[in-house]
């Protein structure tokens, strides 16, 4: 079912949230969320990915993006697909301790799905075209602050997997085009 939340525009701004399903926090190991990031580096230099801001949630990402070939829903695709089968081939380690709780709810989502045994991702990438200065400064100020409300950190630059870092120009896990908006901090 459709939401109104499309890429329409193939050379524009969006702000995405990428959910896992059942709000599954696969995200609080660290070896899922370097998948992640390796994998955004991957779309950045052989997709055209262009990066603007991003954060890695337990459960979601949030990201802001555009395509510099005009193809974001075929990136965002493509690295769906891709993390999904990684994901499925590191629950296979024995040292994932949720494994088999894990398997069974992208199992039980993966049902509703022709042709398909797991689901990881949601189907909806919840894009917001980016349309002005003022929704961009609200978008990033709003990916920088997710880890401050949840709890995870004081400043928004203290969280490693966020670009935060970037715009406070501290070392980061993954470059990212900074936009040019006013840095605050809460």
């Amino acid at each position: 079912m459709s939401t109104g939340y499309k890429i329409s525009d193939k050379e524009g701004l969006y702000y995405l949230t990428f959910q896992i399903v059942g709000w599954v926090d696969i995200f609080t190991r660290k070896i899922y969320r370097d998948l992640v990031i390796d994998s955004l580096k991957y779309c950045q230099i052989e997709k055209g990915l262009e990066i603007y801001a991003f954060v890695i949630m337990s459960n979601h990402i949030h990201i802001m993006a555009r395509s510099e070939t005009g193809d974001l829903s075929g990136t965002i695709r493509d690295f769906k697909n891709f993390t999904s089968k990684k994901f499925l081939e590191l629950l296979g380690d024995k040292q994932e301790s949720r494994r088999d709780w894990m398997k069974i709810v992208f199992e039980y989502h993966g049902k509703f799905k022709k042709n398909q045994t797991y689901q990881i991702w949601t189907h909806e990438n919840h894009a917001e075209y980016i349309y002005s200065q003022k929704f961009i400064e609200q978008k990033i100020d709003y990916i920088h602050n997710n880890p401050v409300r949840a709890g995870i950190v004081d400043k928004p630059e203290d969280y490693l997997y966020s670009s935060a870092r970037n715009y406070a120009d501290l070392e980061s896990v993954i470059e990212v085009i900074k936009a040019d908006f006013r840095w605050k901090t809460v």
